[in-house]
């Protein structure tokens, strides 16, 4: 499934649960929690300038993130998941493999709206990459990546403690590509989340 079936389907499932979902409206306040588990689908843009062509493969993943209310439209969240595999190809044939770890760190302002709660956030990301193997170790990259992150997304209230979510993530993220220790270019993934998942206020 590409991000546009993932989006669509996303903002089904958003407008056949909005109907009922004003009954469990209920304003988050200073010092709510909110703690989210998703399904995400990433889509990478692949914008390589080394030569080569490179791309990295677009998957599903899980995502855990926790929300810290400062006010009632005012929280920052910390989004984590587990350190994710990809496949990396030159010009669509395989070269070998990396994992990279994305911990991202948003401010939001969440919206005052009757029977859901759209939000905008925006924010870092710190990623890590590891276990890299390009090329039999004739190719390496830079193992750590800086970057803003940009998030749209919106809250459903199903009960009084339970919401259910779906989010949009674009993340800035980069590396240095060397051969034989020399830098040849830079390769940016900047994917595309997006995600559903279910949240529970404390």
């Amino acid at each position: 499934m590409n991000t546009q079936h993932f989006a669509l389907a996303a903002l089904a499932s958003t407008c056949l649960l909005a109907s009922g979902a004003a009954l469990a409206q209920n304003d988050f306040q200073a010092g709510s929690v909110l703690v989210r588990a998703r399904a995400v689908h990433l889509d990478s843009a692949n914008k390589d300038g080394t030569g080569l062509g490179l791309a990295m493969n677009n998957k599903g993943l899980p995502e855990v993130d926790v929300s810290y209310f400062f006010s009632k439209n005012l929280a920052a969240e910390l989004i984590l998941t587990v350190p994710q595999k990809h496949t990396i190809t030159s010009n669509g044939t395989a070269i070998g493999t990396l994992r990279h770890l994305p911990p991202t760190l948003t401010v939001q302002y969440h919206f005052d709206a009757p029977g859901f709660k759209p939000y905008v956030g925006a924010g870092f990301n710190y990623t890590r990459f590891s276990s890299v193997h390009l090329l039999g170790g004739a190719a390496d990259v830079k193992r750590n990546s800086f970057g803003p992150a940009l998030q749209v997304g919106v809250d459903i209230p199903l009960s009084q403690q339970l919401y259910l979510n779906v989010d949009v993530k674009k993340v800035f993220i980069k590396t240095d590509v060397s051969a034989g220790g020399v830098k040849i270019g830079q390769f940016k993934a900047d994917p595309v989340l997006v995600g559903v998942g279910l949240g529970w206020r404390f």
